[in-house]
């Protein structure tokens, strides 16, 4: 039997190339594990009404952890129009299937570590080493969504002071999206932050918000934070607002190495990060929950560009490392990131972002072959 049971979910377009290419590198790692292929996407959607459907979310609970691949999503009208025939009129509502597992399965830390490997030409510049802890099943994520806006919820709304200029604005034409923070959901992801701080030597954690406007729920995030770090003597809490940290992040990034936020802004400043390091190509995220987590390249899945195996693997094969650092096999993990490492400091295996004509399962095949190479 083996040791690890890994739930397998290529998803839409490149997602299936780059878990092939991911695949060749597990493989050459020697993970002890069995692979249990778990239905999700697009796909799914049309001919099903579901791109989670309930087959998945039951294999997620056998698994130790799952590698995702990406998805298709896009808006209401569309989603409605590529139903199956039979599906059109019954009410089905899309949703993001990834979304839905964060909270399915409160995978309430995303993991987010941006890089700048030596020799990535990509690199906005060097030595750059970001983390960035995104609250994962809260905030305007949460799913609290109103449109029309009728009824007790407009006349709940009604009675705050500042709603009084929308009161008139027809049922049809105004919706509303709920900003949820709670006490819990802001400390735990903070803490998180502040662990992986101390256990990799960071001297301090920089908690981005924006207090001075969204003075309610930035306001408990940061009180909430300022509870936690008084948890951690020997780290440093620095804060910013979400706009200025923007810009810092572009001025200064050798400045900053733990961050922590809420949702929406977590998966703002974690894109900005990763083009720091190189694009998207060489960002991966871990959706890490207290029984099981599913690890992803955060790309989405490029129709354009499926079949082609052009795209750049790298991302997912760094998730594959978070995964395996998830499961306890740090040494593999560390010897995937060093072969990583070393083949973009080579420079002789390049996919089309990097400016080379390498496809995505050579990129994989290269890494492979660069682990036996390697040493931690």
């Amino acid at each position: 039997m083996a040791k690890y049971k890994i739930g397998w979910m290529p998803g839409d377009g490149v997602g299936v190339e780059v878990m092939e290419a991911a695949k060749i590198v597990l493989d050459a790692i020697g993970l002890d594990a069995e692979y249990r292929h778990l239905d999700i996407g697009w796909e799914f959607w049309c001919k099903e009404g579901d791109a989670l459907p309930d087959r998945t979310v039951e294999g997620l609970k056998e698994v130790d952890a799952a590698l995702f691949g990406a998805i298709t999503s896009k808006p209401k009208e569309e989603a409605q129009a590529e139903l199956a025939p039979e599906l059109q009129g019954k009410g089905l509502s899309y949703r993001s299937p990834i979304v839905r597992m964060r909270q399915l399965f409160d995978l309430y830390t995303n993991l987010r570590p941006c890089k700048a490997y030596a020799g990535n030409p990509l690199n906005y510049r060097d030595g750059i080493d970001l983390v960035v802890f995104r609250e994962n099943t809260e905030g305007l994520y949460g799913g609290v969504e109103y449109h029309p806006v009728e009824g007790e919820i407009h006349q709940s709304l009604s009675l705050h002071p500042n709603f009084k200029r929308f009161a008139s604005v027809p049922a049809d034409q105004i919706a509303i999206t709920a900003r949820i923070i709670t006490w819990e959901g802001a400390s735990r992801i903070v803490r998180s932050a502040f662990d992986y701080a101390k256990k990799h030597g960071y001297p301090h954690v920089t908690v981005v918000e924006k207090p001075n406007v969204l003075r309610e729920t930035s306001g408990l995030f940061m009180r909430a934070a300022r509870e936690v770090a008084k948890d951690y003597p020997g780290i440093e809490m620095w804060d910013a607002n979400i706009d200025a940290m923007a810009m810092w992040l572009i001025k200064n990034p050798e400045n900053y190495g733990v961050i922590v936020t809420s949702n929406l802004f977590g998966d703002v400043v974690s894109d900005l990060c990763a083009q720091l390091v190189g694009g998207l190509g060489f960002a991966a995220a871990g959706n890490i929950g207290k029984d099981v987590a599913v690890f992803e390249p955060t790309h989405g899945s490029a129709p354009k560009y499926e079949g082609q195996y052009k795209v750049n693997p790298i991302a997912c094969i760094l998730a594959s490392k978070l995964m395996l650092d998830f499961l306890g096999e740090t040494d593999a993990a560390s010897r995937v990131d060093a072969a990583v490492a070393k083949v973009l400091q080579e420079g002789q295996v390049r996919t089309y972002d990097m400016g080379g004509t390498h496809t995505t399962l050579e990129m994989g095949q290269a890494v492979a072959d660069a682990l036996g190479a390697v040493t931690v």
